[in-house]
Formats: C-alpha cells, structure tokens, sequence
C-alpha cells in the first residue's frame, strides 16, 4: 500500500471485495498439446454475479487429457447473449480458468451459465440460479459436486467449499515455533510507510518498498540493518519500467540461486503512475552500479493472464524454488497434468517463480523464461484470505505465506504433498510479544546463522508503526 489511507481503503475493500486469483492453464510458452476427450470433462465451475470481478465464469477439466475449447462459448440464459473463447485456449488435467463475460453480457440475480461447443448449439455443461452470488456460486467439489455459496471467490483455483480453505491443511493455528520477544531492527523513522517484500541475501537484507523504490540494507552491528550508504544505495534506489517510465509498485523482491549477481526480481501490482490500473508484473533489475535509479531489464507482465482484480489488491510477495527441489519432490506442472520436467522449457532461472495475490490468498507458481515468455506451472490457495509475502525456507523445504493484520499475523508453511501439489501442513500465530502489525515483509536467516538452534527472522511494518519499520524475532532452526 502507498499511504496510511490507501493502507485503510484496502483494508475495507479487502473484506468486501475479493480479487481475483490467475486464470489456471498457461497458454503461452510449452503449453501441452490438447488430446481429444470427452466435452463432459469440462465444467462450469465456479460463477461471480458480483463484487469486483462480477460477471466471470470459470471452467473446470476433471478429466485426464488436455481439452482445446477454442472457440467454445458461453452464454447467459439469453441465446444472443454469447462469449466466444479465445482460439489456442486448452484446459490441462485438472486445470482452472475463467472468464469475464463482462462486456458481451451480465450475470443477474436470477441466470444462467451456459456452456456450448464451438458450434454454439450443442450443450457441455450449466448452471443456473434464483440469487446473486455471495460472494460465490462453487461446485463443491471441484468439477463433480452440487454448487452452493461459497466463503471466498477463488476463480483460477480450487474452490472454497469448507474450512480448510481448498488447501487440505489444517487450520488449527499453533504457537510461533520461536521466541515470543520481538525487537526494533532500525533506527527512528528510516524508511516511513511501504516498507513491504524483504529478503535476506547474507549479510545484506533487500526491501521493496511501494513507492517504488528498492533498499540494499546492511548490518547496523546491533542485530538490525541500516541503508548501504555506498553505491548509491542511501536513500533506496528509484525503480523503473523497462526503457525507464513510470513508478512500479514494487511489493515483494527475490533472487534466484545466482543470488544478487543474477538480478533482483520485483513483484509489482501497478505503475504508481496510473495507480487505477492493474499492472501484474515481474520485474528484472541489474543491481551492482552505482546510480540511484534502477531501470528494469525485463517484464513479464501477466496481467492478461488475470481476470479483472483490483489495482490495488494483486502481486504482494514474491519466491524463487530450484527445478533441482522440484523435480526431487516430485512436483507436478499443472499445465501438463504430468511432473514437472524443466527441460520441456526453453532456457529460464533455473527456478519457479511464486507469487502471491493480496486479494485471494491465492499463489501462483510460473516458469519465467528468459525471452520474456512465460508458462504457468501451479495455482493453488493458501487458506488465508491474504498472501502479503512469500517465503522460500531451503533448510527446512518449505515454502512460507505470510498474511497482514487483516489475518491477525498469520503465518502457514506449505510443502509438497504425495500428489506434487503445495497444500498446507502448518498454522502458526505470530509471536505473542508482536502486537498485530501491519506486517507485508518477512524475511528468513540462512542456516548457517543457526545458533543454540534457534535464527533471526524479520518482518517489515508498511504502516511504520511507532516511527519502526523493521523488526526482529526469532525462529527454531
């Protein structure tokens, strides 16, 4: 967020707005070859009526094969009301993607969605209803159940049809697995609001911060960082789009396995220059020179593979995990349907970039390949109605969602299950000594600063609560 009332705007709209999260199936670079099967495997399966992303119908593939459904069409419960999909558009094996209808007609409190072939006469699928969505019509479960009104609108993912939040984890919260003491890690008034994304590299802690600007941090000797005040670094460095306009909106930051040398990543919501209008990208920046201004070297802008969502509810957090992880854990790539194989694509980080969507909770995982293409590999939720930073922990495998205030402090691990998905498999509350902070950072020690088992961890306070922006507390090893 960029001020204390934009910070308050979205704290209400966040309750009564839900965005949405990424349309499922990449369609873009190796996106698999549909095989025929049977049109019964595609369903409707989820229906907005209202809200921000009102008049979208997503589409479900409970089969086993990829379903092409180009040209397929939607239609409301009036016959010259019609949604043509897209030519090149395929469902994967268990894929997700949705539409919004909006502009070629309206969903209503009393309506149809109606699924046709191309042919626009020979039914798929349907659903109809008596009374707008509140804030979802689901199929629960996914692709074979009965619709009812679900908790949260998830189009692009599983739906949320109990408590678990689609995730299979429990929701049970347990204490922080460290200290319950939390401490200042800045001085006075050093960075203001937005301080957001962190991440540790070393002996170097990087911020994202809204107001698009990214910090190189260093230690201040005391347990906590301060502004670099060499190479330019002293007050941040100002970031730009590629050919250097605009103002990103930089929210999280991340490195791949070549660390700073191979370029710090930004996931950013908009351009602050036109704060009305989504912007969902990753960002690419060169960080060794000396200037103070920082112009991206590349975009991956995904905004297309979104439906509508609001410019100010989008990418949050942002983390990179090695194919070599992966691969070992026998992750599977949801636009395929099979484990995921890097070499099927062309030449990338080494990595799966995730991100995650303030608006939903959803995360999203994406093969960003070096010519700008990029392929989505996973959707999935992760139970909170937020995600406002995500964490890679190698030590312990474990990738870290982390909400706001809006969730108390929440805090889940999600590993890979026996299926190669990411599903939940612990809560936890934020320490006890931590009042419930607006918190959008959260950065983790490497192993190697294990002492008496325990580590440093820290989050970042967008509010700058008490003129601090930085704390430190701990965590078990």
């Amino acid at each position: 967020m960029t001020s204390s009332t934009a910070r308050r705007r979205r704290r209400v709209l966040a309750r009564i707005l839900v965005a949405a999260p990424l349309l499922a199936t990449g369609t873009l670079t190796g996106a698999p070859v549909a095989h025929a099967a049977p049109a019964d495997d595609v369903r409707v399966n989820e229906v907005v009526t209202t809200g921000d992303v009102n008049d979208s119908i997503e589409l479900y593939n409970k089969g086993t094969a990829a379903v092409d459904v180009s040209g397929w069409v939607l239609k409301d419960d009036d016959n010259s009301h019609t949604y043509k999909i897209a030519s090149g558009t395929t469902l994967g094996p268990g894929g997700y993607r949705a539409f919004d209808v909006q502009g070629k007609f309206g969903l209503g409190s009393a309506d149809k969605a109606r699924l046709f072939l191309a042919d626009g006469r020979t039914p798929v699928d349907s659903f109809s209803w008596s009374e707008h969505s509140d804030p979802s019509w689901s199929r629960c479960s996914d692709g074979t159940g009965g619709f009812k009104q679900a908790a949260a609108v998830t189009l692009g993912g599983p739906n949320k049809c109990g408590t678990s939040g689609g995730d299979g984890g429990s929701t049970t919260p347990v204490a922080w697995p460290g200290s319950g003491s939390v401490a200042t890690a800045d001085g006075s008034n050093v960075f203001g609001e937005d301080l957001s994304g962190l991440y540790q590299e070393g002996d170097v802690l990087w911020g994202a911060q809204n107001s698009g600007k990214l910090w190189r941090l260093v230690r201040n000797g005391s347990g906590g960082w301060k502004p670099d005040t060499a190479g330019g670094w002293s007050s941040g460095k100002k970031l730009r789009f590629p050919g250097g306009s605009g103002s990103p909106d930089g929210e999280g930051v991340t490195f791949t396995g070549s660390g700073s040398a191979g370029g710090a990543f930004v996931a950013s919501e908009r351009n602050d220059d036109a704060s009305g209008t989504s912007r969902l990208s990753v960002l690419k920046y060169a960080v060794g020179g000396s200037g103070t201004t920082l112009t991206a070297s590349k975009e991956w802008n995904l905004t297309s593979d979104l439906p509508r969502t609001g410019s100010n509810l989008g990418f949050e957090g942002i983390t990179w995990i090695p194919d070599t992880y992966l691969t070992g854990a026998g992750f599977k790539d949801a636009s395929t349907g099979a484990a995921y194989d890097p070499a099927r694509y062309a030449a990338h980080s080494g990595g799966v970039f995730f991100v995650g969507v303030e608006g939903t909770g959803t995360i999203h995982g994406y093969v960003l390949a070096d010519s700008g293409a990029y392929t989505r590999v996973a959707s999935f939720g992760s139970g909170m109605s937020a995600v406002m930073e995500l964490q890679w922990e190698p030590q312990a495998a474990r990738l870290w969602a982390v909400c706001d205030d809006n969730c108390d402090g929440q805090h889940r691990t999600l590993k890979i299950n026996a299926t190669g998905a990411f599903a939940v498999n612990a809560v936890h509350k934020r320490p006890s000594g931590m009042p419930n902070y607006n918190n959008e950072g959260f950065a983790l020690a490497g192993g190697g600063e294990c002492v008496a088992g325990s580590k440093p961890v820290y989050w970042a306070d967008d509010a700058n609560d008490g003129g601090h922006a930085l704390r430190r507390g701990s965590i078990s090893c």
